[in-house]
């Protein structure tokens, strides 16, 4: 299993991070490697390595099938179900790499740094496009995500990506965050919906 992860999706988080930069013209991709994965409501715990680690919800969707170079017409084919994730990022060190060229995997692949919810049968829902989400922090929402502002749509996504690598059963994608990133803090308390209904529940420790 790996996870696939979609930067710059969301016009507004371009210009909250980056409003210096032009827009991305393909997809912006990076993986993280299994050990990042959070699940069950588990505790995320702040790691002693950075000073600032922030929040960011995102639609996360499961891969189904087997697939390489699949045609965009094609690609809802190949996921069977939605939830929503958290890509933590320590964003100091993000900072440190970007300003010195560097890779920033390490900022993002950490362990435990891609949390996700339960998740929902993707024929809940008439048009992925067309999701709401939110992720509320101790009883206050903090994000709100509407798929049909996404730059690059989920089946573009994984059209692009499977150019390059296979897909397989089980591999999720994380697909962009949108505007209101922020840090977190021990004892947050972390929940995400879609539409109306929470899939995911956890805190800072």
């Amino acid at each position: 299993m790996k996870i696939i992860a979609v930067g710059m999706n969301y016009r507004l988080h371009c210009n909250e991070l980056y409003a210096n930069e032009a827009l991305p013209q393909e997809p912006v991709i990076f993986m993280k490697p299994d050990s990042a994965l959070l699940k069950n409501g588990k505790p995320f715990f702040i790691p002693d390595f950075c000073e600032r680690v922030d929040y960011e919800a995102e639609l996360v969707v499961r891969i189904c099938r087997l697939g390489k170079n699949i045609s965009e017409r094609f690609a809802h084919r190949y996921y069977d179900a939605l939830t929503v994730g958290i890509d933590f990022t320590a964003r100091d060190l993000q900072q440190q790499f970007r300003s010195k060229g560097m890779p920033w995997e390490l900022c993002k692949g950490f362990d435990d740094s891609a949390a996700i919810g339960d998740f929902l049968p993707l024929e809940r829902f008439d048009d992925i496009q067309k999701i709401n989400f939110h992720l509320d922090i101790d009883g206050c929402t903090v994000q709100q995500g509407y798929t049909g502002d996404m730059l690059f749509t989920v089946d573009k996504i994984i059209a692009y990506v499977s150019r390059f690598c296979t897909l397989k059963i089980g591999d999720l994608l994380f697909t962009g965050t949108p505007v209101g990133i922020g840090p977190v803090q021990i004892d947050n308390h972390l929940e995400g919906y879609l539409e109306k209904d929470k899939v995911l529940d956890f805190y800072i420790r």
